[in-house]
This record gives C-alpha cells, sequence and structure tokens, in this order.
C-alpha cells in the first residue's frame, strides 16, 4: 500500500507528491486542523435539538411495508434514498430521496441523503415470526454531527455547523415509526447470511439498484461471493422488486390523496401569480422565464419544490411538447400554453396544463381550436368510469379530436380510417398520451407491467391526468397557414371514487369565459410586480 504524508491542513500526499483526488477540492481554502482547534470547535455550544414530532404519513407506512413484505417472504430487500448528485465541482443539486424510499418511509423534503431502509427478514423460530411477521423494517441512516463530534465543523454534508440541526437516528424513528441503526453498520447487515445453500436457510437480496449505483454495485460484489452469479437474473429479481414498489403506488391512500388535493391548491396558486404576472410580462426579453420564476417562487413558499421543469411556450414554442428552455418572448396576442405543478413537502406533485390568449381574450380562432380540445378532454372524463382503462380515456379523445380535423379539411382520410390502429394520422398533430398516472412522481408508476396500467382497470383511489392537446408547428405545411404556431393542452387531475371520477383540479378555471373572467381579475392584480 502507497504511503500517504498528510500536510500541515491535514490532507494527505500520495507517495508521488501529489494531493489525493477528493482533496484537490479544498484548495480554495485553508482548513484548520490542530487539536487545540478542534477543542476550541467542540465546546461551549448550546445543543440544539432538532424539533421533532410523527409524521401524518406514519400512520400509513405500516400498511405499506406489510403489503411489500408479504410479497418477499424470507429476502432482504434493500431501498436506498440515494445520493447528492453534483452540479458543479464541490456544489450539489438540492437532494429529492428516491420515490420507492420515500413511499416506503414516508419521509420527504431533503430527508435523508445517504440513507437507506432494510427489510429485514424474521428468524423463522423468532417471536416475530411467531407473531405473523415475515421482516423487520430498519432504517440505517446517519448519526447526527453535532457540536460534541469533529464532523460538526469538518463535514459539510452532515455537520450541523454547515446544514444547521438535522434528524438523526433518535429523530428519525420518532418520524417515521421505523427502527433506525448507524449507516455505518450498513454493509455488515446486508451481507448477513447471504447464500444460496440448498437447504433455504440463505438469504436472497433485492435491491432498487438504479437509486444508488455504488450500493448496488457493492451488494452485485456481495451477491457474486454467496453464489448468486447470474447477474442477468440479480437484475430481474432487483426489476421484480422495483416493478411491485410502482404497483402498489397505483391505488393512493386517505394520506395520499390529501396531498395530492393540497398540491393541485399550491398550483392553482401559482397559476394565480403567474397571470397576475403576465401583463408586465408582456413583450420583454425572457417573458417566458419571467413567468415560470413567477410560478416557482410559489412551489417554493407553498411546498417542496416544482414537481418538474415548467413550460412556458407562447406562439410558436406551444407545440414543441417538452419545450423547458423558456427562453422565448410572451407577445401580445398569442397563446401561452403553461404546464406546471407543485411539489409539496410530501413530495406528491399535482400536474396542470392551461392555455391563455396573452391578451386576456380569445379571437374566433383561437376559441375555436381551443373548444374542440376541450371537448376532448370532456369525452376522456367522460369515458374514465370505474372498470375503463386508459385505453379507453385515449380513444374517446382522439375521436374528438380526428372529427374535428376532418371537419377543418386538414385530415384528408376519414375519421374512422385515422383511428384504424393501420392509419393514425391524426396523431401527427398528438403524438402523446393523453393519461397516465400522478403521485410520488409526476409520471407515477412507470415501472409497472404493461398488463397494470396500460391494461388494467381504473379503479378507486387511483388519480391520473387527461390532457388532450392540440401542437401545429409553426412550419407544417399541412396546415392552413392560420394555424401554423400553435399550441393548445388542457390538462387536469383527476381521482377516480367508487362513484365516477373526480377533477381534483376544478378550481382551476378552463371554460373560455372562466379563463377570461380569470386573466382579467388577475391583471388588475399586477402592479405588485411594477417595483
Amino acid at each position: 500500500m502507497a504511503e500517504h504524508t498528510p500536510t500541515e491542513h491535514g490532507e494527505e500526499l500520495k507517495a508521488d507528491g501529489t494531493q489525493k483526488a477528493e482533496d484537490r477540492v479544498n484548495n480554495r481554502s485553508l482548513r484548520p486542523n490542530s487539536d487545540s482547534f478542534k477543542d476550541f470547535m467542540t465546546s461551549s455550544w448550546d445543543n440544539q435539538e432538532p424539533e421533532v414530532k410523527p409524521l401524518e404519513s406514519s400512520k400509513y407506512i405500516p400498511a405499506r411495508l406489510e403489503a411489500l413484505s408479504k410479497r418477499f417472504p424470507g429476502e432482504r430487500l434493500i431501498i436506498p434514498a440515494g445520493q447528492p448528485k453534483v452540479r458543479n465541482n464541490d456544489c450539489d443539486y438540492a437532494f429529492r430521496p428516491d420515490t420507492t424510499f420515500a413511499y416506503y418511509t414516508g419521509l420527504g423534503q431533503d430527508y435523508e441523503a445517504g440513507a437507506v431502509l432494510v427489510m429485514e427478514p424474521v428468524e423463522k423460530e423468532s417471536e416475530e415470526a411467531k407473531a405473523g411477521k415475515t421482516h423487520i423494517p430498519e432504517l440505517f441512516v446517519a448519526p447526527r454531527a453535532d457540536n460534541s463530534t469533529a464532523a460538526f465543523y469538518k463535514d459539510p454534508h452532515y455537520g450541523e455547523y454547515w446544514v444547521g440541526p438535522r434528524a438523526g437516528l433518535k429523530e428519525l424513528k420518532a418520524m417515521t415509526g421505523i427502527e433506525t441503526r448507524d449507516i455505518a453498520e450498513l454493509e455488515d447487515a446486508l451481507a448477513k447470511n447471504v447464500s444460496d445453500d440448498a437447504n433455504g436457510e440463505g438469504v436472497r437480496v433485492r435491491i432498487i439498484r438504479e437509486t444508488d449505483p455504488e450500493l448496488t454495485a457493492k451488494v452485485e460484489t456481495m451477491r457474486e461471493a454467496s453464489g448468486f452469479t447470474d447477474e442477468d437474473a440479480n437484475t430481474s429479481a432487483d426489476d421484480k422488486l422495483h416493478e411491485f414498489a410502482a404497483e402498489a403506488r397505483m391505488l393512493k391512500d386517505d394520506y395520499e390523496i390529501r396531498e395530492m388535493r393540497k398540491a393541485v391548491a399550491a398550483t392553482k396558486l401559482g397559476f394565480d401569480r403567474m397571470l397576475t404576472r403576465l401583463p408586465q410580462a408582456l413583450g420583454k426579453e425572457h417573458s417566458e422565464r419571467m413567468i415560470e420564476g413567477a410560478f416557482n417562487s410559489v412551489a417554493r413558499e407553498e411546498g417542496n419544490e416544482v414537481g418538474y421543469d415548467t413550460i412556458v411556450a407562447s406562439g410558436k414554442h406551444a407545440p414543441i411538447l417538452h419545450w423547458m428552455r423558456n427562453t422565448g418572448v410572451v407577445s401580445n396576442g398569442e397563446l401561452l400554453l403553461i404546464d406546471a405543478g407543485v411539489e409539496v413537502n410530501s413530495l406528491y406533485t399535482a400536474d396542470i396544463t392551461r392555455t391563455f390568449p396573452t391578451n386576456g381574450k380569445f379571437t374566433d380562432l383561437q376559441k375555436k381550436l381551443y373548444q374542440c380540445v376541450l371537448d376532448a378532454q370532456q369525452a376522456g372524463f367522460e369515458a374514465a368510469k370505474p372498470g375503463a382503462t386508459y385505453s379507453d380515456i385515449h380513444h374517446a379523445c382522439m375521436r374528438v379530436l380526428a372529427e374535428h380535423l376532418h371537419e377543418w379539411g386538414i385530415l384528408k382520410v376519414s375519421v374512422e380510417e385515422s383511428l384504424s390502429p393501420e392509419g393514425q394520422q391524426h396523431r401527427r398533430w398528438h403524438a402523446c398520451g393523453v393519461a397516465h398516472h400522478l403521485g410520488l412522481d409526476v409520471h407515477d408508476c412507470a415501472q409497472a407491467r404493461y398488463e397494470s396500467y396500460q391494461g388494467a382497470k381504473i379503479t378507486p383511489g387511483m388519480i391520473f391526468t387527461i390532457e388532450p392537446g392540440l401542437y401545429f408547428a409553426a412550419n407544417d405545411l399541412m396546415l392552413p397557414e392560420e394555424m401554423r404556431g400553435i399550441g393548445i393542452r388542457i390538462e387536469d387531475d383527476v381521482l377516480m371514487t367508487e362513484n365516477g371520477p373526480e377533477w381534483l383540479s376544478i378550481d382551476i378555471p378552463k371554460q373560455i369565459e372562466d379563463v377570461e373572467a380569470w386573466m382579467a381579475d388577475r391583471a388588475q392584480k399586477n402592479d405588485i410586480f411594477e417595483h
């Protein structure tokens, strides 16, 4: 092993006299490292105990974990929160825990980088097994780096000198109701009894593998050393865990439904602020971003963050499905498509799209196109009955769009030919889907099987979007010139109930007259931005 020589500031040099890579990033600052400084920095501080109380989600976590446990009895399940991701050099993006971790722990916001939830199978003759349990959930987390430790001032990730009081083992147990252990014990805990022995005494392991690649690599090495040498089989086993966790989220419990209502309400406030900002933004350079900033400020005030990058697309940008640069100018008389959602602190997000006339009044042409999309959405809503499928919603929306496109002379083939699997010509102007699950992820449950998603019946407790549109690109020569460069999408969030679908976003106006009245009301309040 090469020798390392410490410098006067505590970093070690390699044998060739150069710095270790992890220390080079600290060359921009000098770090005192003397014993007297350590003593000085860990003394005479008043304790800052973080305020802790059980999270509302903690009442719902046992049922989620029990369902997971029953699906994989006798196996060790590993669900990481993930690690911070580097934005540039030594600056990280704001941490958001992995969705599966958030679902099974109830931890939102920035709890808790590096943490790992482990479902530990119980011993066969244990008291837990006799009581009918198959797993004991354990949450591995970093202890608090408070003022009694050198990490307090040395560790920029966990040190409370840097990041303030944070939840440690005791606090996270109180918040989640899950037993906690020091993250330093994780590797030994994961490797315990892992074996493919023929007597069935060994433990098999599954991991949500995409979340923490370094941890997944360690698990793979551990599995290989324990006889699980088929990497494809290991990956397939892990995928089944991820698939189950995604499908479990399809049915929302009461807590999740309440959080989704909060997210929709916060998103309405965001749209209010954007419309208030709009008159002052018209014609300004980067005015799309001015409007985006108005929404994003609400997301930070009312929740954790935006649920996805906000789309503010004016004029010819509106037909671009994933326009997120938001570098354009919002011009008078255009249509402005805004797709935005607030992610509340529990990490549940809304997903709403509205299309506005930038001057507050739709032209006759804009009304005609807008009403077509609104009719298509209503048809999708009426098709969304308990027992229907996403395909039923899709086909209902597509029929309305195809009928209007044919009526306007744009769709040259018959409606039935276009709607047939061999046709689909109308999809030139609507290439995307019209519905998706919604929850912790904006495109929730994406790891589910096709037969559990597109092919499955919609049942009470599901939350999803309905979002038809018309996307008339500026360079589409099949369109009349006056229609080119127009994009319209209307998207709402829907809860399926025993009595049929409910618009969660019913308070966000979308009828033509209601949109115009909403814009006029907000325009009267735009003086708050003048200074």
